[in-house]
């Protein structure tokens, strides 16, 4: 794969170990810098004199929705980007281009759907949410003109999985920084200075995610790309997209099913401990994003080595890049977990200065993010069953944890807890820590079949 246009990485011979970090750091940075799209826009919410919890609270129900039109980017993007790279391992250039202009359209085609139906009924959807009259008005304005940059999130957020596969994570890091230093400076400019409040935030981001759009599409049909996006290659076709969408079956559930949870936890904290701790949630996701997502940088740099080399038969490269991707995981979630136990006030004191608010938060983190510290072996078998092609445990993994034990347990625990939200919050570090026991033994049978091909 060394050609004029992928001198970016050698994935066929290079080095494992700086090929990794090659790959990874821009994709890191990428995710850091992409989860500041809703962290920013909520640093500036929480500091709004007078309003700022409510908004911030409003803001945070509207998570749902938002993680749901991620998900189904995902769904494409993240099925799609592996065959392609699978394909480019193989020699078959051709099907890889095919993969991705399919792929484009049906982009395009969610985009416009999921575009409808919020507009429709995301009112209605906000309230089922755990949104109050107290907060529907922030929630609202916020969502609706999210909604109608729809199709810049679908398509920055989709193809850029696609400049990341062929080895270009340094453009792929550029699609993010774009669009994300757009907003940090476009949001005190429409919250504050425009005085619009939470539709200044909604607006400064769609308007950043825009710009990203643009990026990608440039790029991707630019003679700078190996794969290109093709007029000829965009009619769908059944035998290419589909083999894709099942494989992205997996990281769509783990995302969409992020926004059932956020659902689960919204309404049942709601039940229980009112606004404050609705707000408390909306912190705690954001620093679980900025925790989990640099993690997804480290597996996205991994995935093009491993698809890669797993289509062109180089099985030793494979599994040497999945234990230094296992090593790396663990550290960083471990290093993550310390802080969240030991310093938590560094995280909270981002989003805001609200005494009540931050007081009840620390206890929650350290509730919430108890377990965090195996997340790291969690993610890198899943995602290594992903770049593998194995459609069917990445997806039985991905339910296992959110919606066969997550949401259960939401529910469950505080029917035997006097402190009822206690109980809510316990259910994230029971499931996770279920749920990395069982990854960890099918993903060992994994690794062993891939000692026994090789021989």
């Amino acid at each position: 794969m060394k050609t004029t246009h992928t001198k970016e990485a050698d994935l066929g011979n290079g080095p494992i170990g700086s090929l990794l970090f090659k790959l990874a750091l821009p994709a890191i940075a990428a995710q850091i810098i992409n989860v500041m799209y809703n962290m920013v826009d909520r640093m500036y919410i929480g500091h709004i004199k007078d309003v700022g919890p409510d908004a911030l609270t409003g803001v945070g129900v509207t998570m749902p929705l938002i993680m749901a039109i991620s998900a189904f980017a995902a769904l494409v993007s993240m099925g799609g980007a592996p065959r392609a790279s699978i394909m480019m391992g193989k020699g078959e250039k051709e099907n890889a281009e095919k993969i991705l202009g399919n792929c484009t359209t049906m982009l395009v085609l969610m985009a416009l759907a999921l575009t409808a139906l919020i507009l429709l009924f995301g009112r209605p959807l906000l309230l089922m949410f755990g949104a109050s009259e107290n907060t529907i008005g922030y929630a609202w304005d916020y969502m609706k003109i999210y909604a109608i940059g729809t199709i810049f999130v679908q398509i920055s957020l989709g193809l850029n999985a696609f400049i990341n596969a062929q080895g270009f994570a340094m453009t792929g890091m550029c699609t993010v920084a774009i669009g994300a230093v757009c907003n940090i400076i476009l949001d005190p400019i429409f919250i504050f200075g425009f005085h619009m409040g939470v539709r200044g935030a909604a607006l400064a981001t769609i308007l950043s995610q825009a710009v990203s759009f643009v990026w990608v599409l440039v790029f991707l049909t630019s003679k700078k790309s190996t794969l290109r996006i093709r007029p000829e290659n965009m009619r769908l076709s059944a035998p290419i997209l589909l083999p894709s969408l099942a494989l992205g079956i997996s990281p769509f559930i783990m995302q969409f099913t992020e926004s059932v949870i956020s659902v689960c936890f919204n309404t049942s904290l709601q039940k229980y401990g009112g606004d404050i701790a609705v707000g408390a949630m909306a912190i705690l996701t954001s620093v679980m994003q900025f925790c989990m997502l640099p993690l997804q940088g480290l597996t996205q740099g991994a995935q093009p080595i491993v698809s890669f080399n797993y289509g062109a038969g180089k099985l030793d490269r494979v599994k040497k890049a999945f234990r230094l991707l296992l090593v790396s995981c663990l550290c960083y979630s471990t290093l993550m977990w310390a802080l969240a136990m030991f310093l938590p006030q560094v995280f909270i004191a981002i989003f805001t200065s609200d005494a009540a608010l931050t007081q009840y938060t620390v206890r929650a983190i350290r509730i919430y993010m108890a377990a965090s510290l195996l997340f790291g072996i969690q993610i890198a078998c899943q995602q290594t069953f992903i770049a593998l092609g194995n459609a069917v445990t990445s997806v039985f993994l991905a339910l296992l944890r959110k919606v066969i034990l997550l949401i259960p347990l939401i529910f469950i625990l505080p029917l035997f807890m006097s402190d009822k939200p206690f109980g809510v919050f316990l259910a994230e570090p029971v499931a996770d820590t279920i749920a990395v026991t069982v990854t960890s033994l099918l993903f060992l049978r994994q690794y062993k079949k891939l000692s026994a091909k090789k021989e």
